[in-house]
């Protein structure tokens, strides 16, 4: 099987990727992830797992690189990794009770043939409604702070979650079913 480089530091993107028993190397992008703020949030994924994986990309003469992006969607409004605990509490407090959406981009990079392909996953997940309380017990694990949306649906934030539809690997960070058909595309079969 092709190198397979993973540009991204997600400690969740790596257990998904061991998951599947895929051997590969992590190089994770320090990209500015500025984009076009008048993008819908399908372009906003899709962009910023694109430049991640170009980035990664000119390091290697042959290669596959992966890219991932995943964001909270509220209202239309992108909800990403929060500052600190009151920006985790704000988000935690407007997604309760609510259903929202997580988008994941995925691109990958065949760095000896050029060949790119970017695409996205939507999923929509209700939370179930949470006091106070049960905001501030959750920050105090700290699980919400590295988290787009300010929680974790593989971890403890999993007993928030009331209603799923769609992938739950997107939620977790990388769809894989859209990972493999998209590795598929370039010649690479995880199960073979």
């Amino acid at each position: 099987m092709e190198k397979i480089i993973l540009a991204s530091a997600s400690p969740r993107r790596k257990d998904l990727l061991e998951m599947l028993g895929i051997s590969f190397t992590i190089h994770p992008s320090t990209l500015d992830e500025e984009i076009d703020p008048n993008y819908l949030p399908s372009q906003v994924v899709e962009q910023l797992a694109l430049m991640k994986a170009k980035d990664i990309s000119y390091h290697y003469q042959e290669g596959i690189v992966i890219g991932a992006d995943t964001i909270v969607v509220l209202d239309n409004q992108i909800l990403g990794k929060p500052r600190d605990e009151a920006e985790a509490f704000q988000m935690l407090k407007k997604i309760q009770g609510k259903e929202h959406q997580v988008f994941s981009g995925v691109a990958v990079i065949d760095t000896k043939t050029g060949k790119t392909l970017a695409s996205h996953e939507m999923t929509k997940v209700v939370m179930a409604p949470l006091t106070d309380t049960d905001i501030d017990a959750y920050i105090g694990t700290k699980e919400p702070l590295d988290k787009a949306g300010a929680y974790g649906i593989q971890g403890i934030g999993a007993i928030f979650i009331e209603k799923m539809v769609g992938d739950y690997f997107n939620v977790v960070g990388l769809p894989l079913f859209l990972l493999h058909s998209m590795l598929k595309t370039l010649g690479i079969d995880v199960i073979k």
